[in-house]
């Protein structure tokens, strides 16, 4: 039998574009000198046509009809985490495959862990398998989670074959991988962490949650951009993809889900980071706030949306004088092309010079929001800090800011006006075409404005 030729690929680390010679910019990403050069094995005899004994031999696949195939209503598997579950969508759904990223240090494997003491607390057999740290290292952080019981097994491997031996000879009920990274396939020639390896590793790991229904859920290392290293063609594979986010000096953790199969990807879950590993932090809200400076200008609580969840957040602003001709304008949290294009609302709507002005605008705890929501916050926290006039400390507004200086309306803008009202807030400035949907909320009184400029003569005149 004639062996399989060694062919020489160079692929894309940034989104896995396949080509046969080498370019400075990938086609598909745009990326400039981002193709490695790997080499694959290939049949000589790939892409020719099967023998008539060869199919005769293979099974036929039967198309289904889809009013015959019956739903089995399994329960999902509790990882007894909350906010980990309300992610997930209500929890790890049995024979699927979940990626977890992150940047170094945040806690993605202090979490995975966490989650192993709970299903092998509820007597479900639990594989962790780790190719990064040694046995005694995983113990050391396992004895400072919490005990064990036997239910929960431990393997130091990187070799994919023995990996797949074991899980088919343990049989668990859910695996960790930690991280794929470092994952490897003898049959790819490429070292540990290539693009090909990683597309490799995930398919046969796929095949196994599939074939055998065992959850698998695998850490993924990040790039400098916050992506997950490796191919793009990782996350559609994957039936999950979490991320974490935050700074991993905070105390505070959000883990977001960017797709999901079996839930929203809305969702986030917010932690906590203590000695005992990651606690769950229930009333989001309020612990965003918490710190808040008392009479100080330039400070406004928004409302945002984080699937069905409200989230109270502090915007801060910072406007002064600029000492140079080129003003300057930074943002943290938000988007800084959409805070100049509130400026210049403000400018031309309502008179506000604000073109020899630096602007600095944050989002205080270090959440990163994009919804339009937040636009009438911004702009109201923009104007306390350039007349230095601080806003009652009971005041929280939310809408969408239009071009025109008109204020537009907000999806559920009850439940943000609820959620106001839990934490003590007395006034509320909403878009005027929500205002009596709101009221409805009670325990707070609602201020409806149609204009920038109506919602600054209700509070800053």
């Amino acid at each position: 039998m004639a062996k399989g030729k060694a062919a020489t690929v160079f692929f894309c680390q940034n989104c896995g574009y396949e080509s046969s010679k080498w370019m400075g910019q990938c086609p598909g990403c745009k990326e400039w000198n981002s193709f490695v050069e790997e080499t694959v094995s290939k049949s000589p005899h790939m892409g020719a046509a099967p023998s008539k004994s060869a199919l005769r031999g293979a099974s036929v696949s039967v198309p289904s009809v889809l009013s015959d195939i019956a739903i089995k209503e399994e329960d999902k598997l509790s990882t007894g985490i909350g906010e980990l579950d309300r992610v997930l969508g209500g929890g790890i759904v049995q024979g699927s495959l979940t990626l977890v990223g992150g940047d170094p240090g945040i806690g993605k494997s202090t979490l995975l862990l966490q989650v192993c003491r709970n299903l092998s607390g509820s007597g479900h057999k639990v594989l962790y398998i780790s190719g990064e740290e040694s046995l005694t290292q995983i113990k050391m952080r396992a004895d400072r989670i919490g005990a064990f019981t036997r239910d929960m097994l431990l393997l130091c491997e990187t070799n994919l074959g023995e990996i797949t031996n074991v899980i088919r000879e343990q049989k668990p009920e859910a695996v960790v991988i930690d991280s794929i990274q470092t994952m490897y396939n003898e049959e790819v020639s490429s070292a540990p962490g290539s693009v090909s390896q990683v597309r490799e590793s995930t398919g046969i790991l796929l095949q196994l949650a599939k074939g055998l229904g065992v959850s698998v859920l695998i850490v993924g290392h990040v790039t400098k951009e916050g992506t997950v290293a490796g191919p793009r063609v990782l996350e559609h594979m994957v039936d999950t993809v979490l991320y974490f986010e935050g700074d991993r000096h905070a105390s505070y953790r959000i883990l977001r889900g960017v797709k999901n199969r079996f839930g929203s990807t809305n969702e986030i879950g917010v932690f906590e980071m203590r000695e005992q590993g990651l606690a769950e932090v229930q009333n989001a809200s309020e612990y965003m706030l918490d710190g808040r400076p008392e009479d100080a200008s330039g400070s406004v609580v928004a409302c945002t949306m984080e699937g069905t969840r409200p989230l109270l957040v502090e915007i801060q602003a910072l406007v002064c004088h600029s000492s140079f001709g080129i003003p300057r304008r930074q943002s943290t949290g938000t988007d800084l092309n959409r805070v100049n294009l509130l400026m210049a609302v403000l400018e031309k709507r309502s008179g506000v010079q604000l073109a020899s002005c630096d602007a600095y605008v944050n989002i205080a705890g270090g959440m990163k929001i994009l919804e339009p929501a937040t636009d009438l916050g911004i702009v109201l926290a923009i104007l306390s800090s350039f007349r230095n006039k601080p806003l009652s400390p009971k005041l929280i507004a939310f809408g969408e800011v239009g071009l025109s200086g008109e204020v537009r309306s907000v999806s559920m803008a009850r439940q943000r006006v609820a959620e106001a009202a839990k934490l003590g807030f007395d006034t509320c400035i909403v878009p005027y075409v929500c205002a009596e949907d709101c009221r409805k909320a009670g325990g707070i009184g609602i201020i409806g404005v149609k204009t920038v400029q109506d919602a600054i003569d209700r509070v800053l005149a």
